[in-house]
């Protein structure tokens, strides 16, 4: 393992967070995200020395190309979706210290230890920012996000500084349509949260229908490759009898409170192993809408030496 004291501070492997931050938002997926920042690299690096010794800021240089990687992944990502096996929810991120990566003492080599945790990285937002363009998309991110300029938006997105100034209005006129709760203190929100753990463990049904709004929504995630729901459960009699359902077919199952993508949510075990990531979003002390990802592809961030549940 490198000794982090004596490991020269390179500038250019510095922005690796930055970049990683970026395209997370951008794709919705850690895996893509790493790879769109392991290209970027191998595309820096492959310049000419005169080339990248000519480049004034090398990190600007780096988001630009970063940012029309991932504008270019989301337009062939569209018809990957088509192909996906039900709905589809972004890769869930957990908080750095709850993250199971590599054994103690280790070098962790895994972008979720770089993701930063504040309200862009929210599920919600994140599912709405899956639903736009990817023009909308990156212009919004990058505007309203990462802070660039519409000039500098417009020199990755390839259009005019009023196009991109449209498109990030657009994007904000999806969120406002989308009704994405605003963000109550998180200990409310950890309350509510851990309030509906409990209830589901006792599978009390008053509990339940108390702490559900009525027109909740659960939204699972398998990819095809484990068993989910292929369509939202709507309403809260539905997604009662959902959770009832699911605690009786897996008995052994146990829930452990987490952070998922910076908010309050829960983690679903089997024999230790991670088999479900639940992100939820609440609003006047109820819940309104939950994202079950039990997708082990997007789990990876989440358990050790995992197997792939049935």
């Amino acid at each position: 393992m490198a000794d982090p004291v004596n490991t020269p501070y390179d500038p250019i492997i510095a922005e690796r967070r930055q970049l990683t931050n970026l395209a997370y938002r951008l794709l919705g997926s850690l895996a893509d995200a790493e790879d769109v920042v392991q290209e970027t690299y191998i595309r820096w690096y492959a310049l000419p020395d005169d080339k990248r010794e000519a480049i004034g800021t090398p990190g600007a240089w780096l988001m630009k190309v970063a940012g029309r990687i991932c504008l270019d992944m989301l337009g062939s990502a569209r018809a990957r979706r088509e192909r996906y096996v039900g709905e589809w929810i972004p890769e869930p991120v957990p908080a750095p210290a709850e993250w199971a990566g590599a054994p103690s003492g280790e070098t962790v080599a895994d972008p979720a230890d770089r993701i930063t945790l504040d309200e862009s990285i929210n599920m919600a937002l994140l599912v709405v920012l899956d639903s736009m363009t990817p023009a909308e998309r990156v212009a919004f991110i990058l505007h309203d996000v990462f802070r660039y300029s519409f000039a500098e938006v417009a020199d990755i997105v390839g259009r005019s500084d009023a196009a991109c100034r449209q498109l990030a209005t657009s994007a904000r006129r999806r969120l406002r349509d989308a009704q994405v709760a605003s963000s109550a203190p998180t200990a409310r929100r950890a309350a509510v949260v851990r309030d509906f753990k409990q209830a589901w463990e006792a599978k009390n049904i008053e509990a339940l229908v108390g702490l559900l709004d009525p027109d909740a929504t659960v939204v699972a995630d398998g990819g095809g490759l484990v068993s989910a729901a292929l369509h939202p459960i709507e309403g809260r009699d539905q997604v009662v009898r959902f959770a009832l359902g699911l605690a009786g077919r897996v008995p052994g199952m146990t829930l452990v409170e987490s952070t998922v993508n910076g908010q309050p949510g829960l983690v679903a075990q089997n024999d230790g192993v991670t088999v479900a990531v639940i992100a939820f979003e609440v609003a006047d002390d109820q819940v309104i809408r939950m994202w079950a990802i039990r997708n082990p592809d997007k789990l990876r961030a989440w358990t050790r030496g995992a197997r792939r549940p049935e």
